[in-house]
């Protein structure tokens, strides 16, 4: 926890961003090196993921009032919604080209969708602008991963089809169900939270609150198999909307989930085998490769289909690169669902978010200055 700390300190005050730095403190002391993690602890990374990713959908979901998605707009909605099919598409064909399996191609796209909202809110709060392409460019990201959280889902009931196990129908069936289902409990816990919730002090639930319902609507949603994660999303959707008499809806939750991602980040840094490095070189070349380009042509194509003008199309695809928590909650999802894939698709993940979180922020400062100078020419 105390390097967690320091290293998000240090993350505030050079361009190393925080989750990179936990990952890598993650590999340093994890079994690929100095072996400083008890097994216990390991052994519990399974139910870290969970709380973390179930906390990370919640706030995720408590952003989208529909105050915000009134204000975000036919272009914000296009540009969100196409550049996330669009970077699946492109990444999954790109990697079948090279002659990739398709569960790994599938799982690969539906996880290149994934943005990072914290590191492109950082840029734009340090930039210290509020032109209209920032401004849009953070109600992007508000949805993106929204988007990305869908169509993974979709991705992951259509590689169970390749296994030999289910048919086309069934495999409908199965993502029609963990979608719709997560969606459902979502809604039939979130309406008498909402209610319900706050009234102990007013205006606000306690952690206690806080924690208990999205621990309960996460812990239904593993033992149902649906996705914890949009019954998550769903559940903060329905509470921020609904409950009126509250004056920040579980915010209390905020305090608890840094430490809990702190761990999160650090375990699966732990998990890396640098060994694997090597064998997977070629594919994550590769897939950096593919999710850059498919930014860029997908972030292009939904400006231009939502008529956003020339520096939004020519910036918007480069600003959306950097990629980190919700693709980490995404691959341990996929490593539990196909575990013999998992040693081709973790590091592959792991080495590319560092990558992305690397360069992501470079190239998002990059862009919002280069639309900001066009756009002030034209």
């Amino acid at each position: 926890m105390l390097a967690g700390l320091l290293l998000d300190a240090i993350g505030r005050r050079s361009f190393l961003p925080r989750v990179t730095l936990l990952i890598c403190l993650g590999v340093l002391i994890g079994p690929s090196l100095f072996n400083l993690l008890p097994p216990a602890l390991m052994s519990e990374f399974d139910l870290i993921t969970s709380i973390a990713l179930a906390m990370v959908g919640f706030m995720l979901g408590g952003r989208l009032t529909l105050e915000a998605l009134r204000e975000f707009g036919k272009e914000i909605f296009w540009i969100s919604l196409i550049g996330a099919i669009g970077t699946c598409l492109i990444v999954a064909i790109g990697l079948l080209a090279i002659g990739q399996p398709i569960i790994i191609a599938l799982l690969l796209a539906g996880i290149a969708t994934a943005t990072a909202p914290a590191a492109v809110a950082d840029v734009v709060s340090n930039f210290k602008t509020e032109s209209p392409f920032a401004t849009k460019l953070l109600d992007i990201v508000a949805l993106d991963d929204v988007w990305g959280l869908i169509i993974f889902s979709i991705c992951v009931a259509f590689a169970l089809i390749t296994d030999g196990n289910h048919s086309v129908l069934n495999t409908l069936g199965i993502a029609g169900f963990e979608i719709g289902g997560a969606i459902l409990l979502g809604v039939l816990l979130g309406v008498p939270a909402s209610y319900l919730t706050g009234r102990i002090t007013a205006g606000e639930p306690s952690l206690a609150e806080a924690l208990g319902i999205v621990f309960i609507c996460s812990g239904l949603a593993l033992w149902l198999e649906v996705s914890f994660l949009i019954a998550s999303m769903t559940l903060g959707i329905v509470v921020t909307n609904l409950a009126k008499h509250h004056t920040r809806p579980f915010h209390e939750i905020k305090g608890v989930e840094g430490p809990v991602l702190v761990l999160f980040f650090v375990l699966a840094g732990a998990t890396l085998q640098i060994d694997s490095l090597a064998e997977v070189g070629p594919l994550l070349i590769f897939y950096v490769l593919f999710r850059f380009l498919a930014k860029l042509m997908s972030g292009w194509l939904g400006a231009k289909l939502a008529g956003s003008n020339a520096p939004t199309r020519r910036w918007i695809g480069l600003a959306l690169t950097p990629q980190a928590g919700v693709a980490m909650g995404m691959v341990l999802i996929a490593v539990n669902r196909f575990p013999q894939q998992g040693t081709t698709v973790l590091p592959v993940i792991l080495a590319s978010t560092v990558i992305f979180e690397l360069t992501g922020p470079i190239l998002t400062r990059l862009a919002i200055s280069r639309e900001a100078q066009q756009s002030t020419l034209e």
